[in-house]
């Protein structure tokens, strides 16, 4: 239950900052798919399928709704927020619903919080692994899209799904052997492992699902639906925190599971998002489907470049969430109840992540239709355009931390240490809105060009050379309590957001090969 697994279903750089559309119209996402033969075998609608979108593919190319006129502003805005609204609207729920999970759980007890903060990180560092698959499929299938060749964007989704599947099984069996060392690793001390073990476990299990779930909802953001994403996504946070309070409250004569119910709720909730988008995609019935003969068929060419995309943005992820764990267990030196702030400051911090990422996606998928579509121009229009909205939205919100940060603080816990010291970090990254913003979209529109390399370098230079190392600096060299590490995060925003905004002026991620 918590705003990391939004932002690594989105397929964008998380971590807390993790782990990401406006959508088109659901109706015009749909294709005129031929009608089932009733009682036809599957290797007849395999075929026929085939040739229909071979079809597809041959035919000349409706003008699409996303590659407009790059001189005129109004209807570059019109794109921006067909594909940003449904996202952005989803995000906001999304992460309203899990702010409510988190005061839930917040009001057990601190080492509750601290368990879900601990358990969070090596949950999300594993979920790093699938980001090879979710930003390189993203990628092709915004690029395919654009170039019209709806073929090709089926065969990347198809291979995406089968590999996500056999990567899950296998981090799912290394996570739940080990939850208990992987927590003691996080700098849990033996009460925390012995409260949260279990709730451990759960959420460890669930990571196929999530990983699914992300997989597939990121190919059809590629394709540019982000209405369908925002249905499933939103209600099944929504089921969430429905479930959740009596599993962890009690209700009647159930006297409830504490932090274990939030577990079960959280891997309900996955499992119903799974199951859902999985069958939005074998319905056939919108622009990138999945098919059995596209699952079953090992496709090398397609696999070597989902991979040579994605794997920059899997190393991103992992050299972030590698930061994030020297960046926790500082402030688990701090003491429970640092931990504690520091994970209820991350779950209110979503607030300000998500229109980032919902900008992030949208610039994603622009940019990358818009070059499939060989109009350069357009996509760098696009990338700025989509930047300045996003920073006017992420500048207002910040605003808004800096004011009521201790209000914000009151709603999770009633613990005067915990408010004193979550409303500091709050009004700290409050002052970085707009860095973080520049340095999300504009990362965002690198990748979906498919320039994943420099992300990379600007994550690894702003977290290892700036957030890890002055956190250490300033709670162990200058005896800085837990604003030290707050203050070293609010360096590492603004030193990305330098680096990436200098990379996407000069250009040279328009002539990316994908």
């Amino acid at each position: 239950m918590s705003t990391e697994t939004e932002r690594q279903r989105q397929g964008q750089p998380a971590a807390h900052e993790a782990e990401a559309e406006t959508a088109a119209d659901t109706d015009s996402a749909r294709r005129p798919d031929a009608p089932e033969t009733p009682g036809g075998s599957p290797d007849a609608d395999a075929d026929a399928g085939a040739e229909a979108e071979k079809a597809a593919d041959a035919s000349p190319r409706k003008a699409d709704g996303f590659l407009v006129d790059p001189d005129d502003p109004k209807a570059v805005r019109q794109s921006i927020f067909r594909l940003a609204g449904p996202s952005l609207v989803e995000m906001l729920l999304t992460n309203f619903t899990q702010m409510l999970s988190m005061i839930m759980v917040g009001r057990l007890s601190p080492e509750a919080v601290a368990t879900v903060g601990l358990t969070n990180q090596p949950f999300f560092l594993l979920l790093a692994l699938f980001m090879t698959l979710n930003v390189g499929t993203t990628v092709i299938v915004a690029r395919s899209i654009g170039a019209g060749k709806v073929e090709e964007a089926n065969r990347a989704a198809g291979q995406a799904f089968l590999l996500n599947i056999v990567l899950s099984v296998i981090t799912i069996a290394f996570s739940y052997m080990f939850a208990g060392e992987l927590l003691r690793m996080m700098g849990g001390s033996e009460e925390v492992v012995e409260h949260g073990l279990t709730y451990a476990k759960i959420v460890f299990l669930s990571i196929g699902f999530t990983t699914i779930s992300m997989s597939l909802t990121a190919t059809l953001r590629g394709a540019g639906d982000t209405r369908t994403p925002m249905k499933i996504n939103v209600f099944a946070n929504i089921l969430v925190v429905l479930i959740g309070f009596p599993l962890i409250y009690g209700l009647g004569s159930f006297a409830g599971l504490g932090i274990t119910g939030a577990g079960i709720a959280t891997i309900t909730s996955q499992f119903v998002s799974m199951v859902w988008v999985t069958g939005v995609m074998f319905s056939g019935k919108y622009k990138v489907r999945l098919s059995l003969r596209h699952l079953f068929r090992l496709d090398k060419e397609m696999i070597a470049r989902i991979c040579k995309i994605g794997l920059p943005s899997a190393l991103e992820q992992i050299i972030m969430r590698l930061g994030m764990l020297i960046f926790v267990k500082v402030a688990a030196s701090l003491g429970t109840m640092a931990v504690a702030a520091t994970q209820i400051a991350f779950s209110i911090f979503g607030l300000t992540f998500m229109p980032g990422m919902a900008f992030s996606i949208a610039a994603s998928t622009l940019v990358g239709q818009a070059l499939g579509a060989s109009l350069p121009d357009l996509a760098e229009r696009y990338g700025w355009q989509v930047r300045k909205i996003g920073m006017y939205v992420a500048g207002g919100i910040g605003v808004g931390f800096i004011l009521f940060a201790p209000q914000i603080m009151m709603l999770y816990t009633t613990e005067p240490e915990i408010i004193e010291k979550g409303a500091l970090a709050i009004r700290i990254m409050g002052f970085m809105q707009v860095s973080q913003a520049t340095q999300f979209i504009l990362g965002g529109a690198l990748r979906g060009a498919g320039d994943t390399r420099y992300p990379l370098y600007s994550t690894f230079i702003g977290v290892w050379g700036f957030r890890v190392a002055l956190s250490l600096l300033f709670v162990y060299g200058f005896k800085m309590d837990l604003y030290g590490i707050w203050l070293a995060a609010a360096a590492d925003q603004f030193v990305r957001s330098v680096l990436i905004f200098r990379r996407f002026k000069k250009g040279a991620w328009k002539t990316v090969r994908v």
